[in-house]
């Protein structure tokens, strides 16, 4: 890890984030929550409609607006964070809540990869959904706000470490 760091943080990347003046590290930042705000934003209407919520509108009627939002926040936040880290790589090695964080986003990511599988996702523009399809939407919309809400924690917790 620490190598992968050391590398990171003497990329041009890292030198551009230290070098390029005192406002560019502020900025990153603030594109960075912006990032994570949309793609939570997003996240939490979805899953909150997949956990049982809002029933009276459509599944495929939240989905159709928020998931583009919340794909988009991802590769905002993913790009500014990976420009935050590049600044200071090798201080958070030991970081615990940095080996949180990327388990966290990387479960998140791989339950996108488990919702767009199921077939209640699939077909939730094309007909009403059974009773154990909307079992397992409840049950990857938990787990999607339990990945986003300890990434988010852990995010914001690195900073105090």
């Amino acid at each position: 890890m620490h190598e992968f760091m050391a590398w990171l943080q003497g990329s041009a990347l890292g030198h551009a984030m230290r070098e390029s003046g005192v406002w560019t590290y502020g900025i990153v930042n603030l594109v960075h929550i912006l990032g994570v705000s949309s793609l939570f934003g997003a996240v939490l209407v979805l899953d909150l409609r997949l956990l049982g919520v809002w029933r009276n509108i459509t599944l495929a009627a939240i989905a159709e607006p928020v998931v583009p939002v919340a794909g988009t926040g991802f590769v905002i936040a993913a790009t500014s964070g990976i420009c935050l880290l590049a600044t200071k790589a090798t201080e958070y090695v030991g970081n615990p809540f940095l080996y949180v964080k990327f388990p966290a986003i990387g479960l998140g990511l791989l339950n996108v990869v488990v919702l767009n599988s199921l077939s209640g996702w699939k077909a939730r523009k094309t007909r009403e959904l059974s009773p154990h399809e909307q079992l397992q939407l409840r049950l990857v919309g938990g787990v999607s706000l339990a990945c986003w809400l300890t990434a988010i924690t852990a995010g914001r917790l690195i900073g105090y470490w």
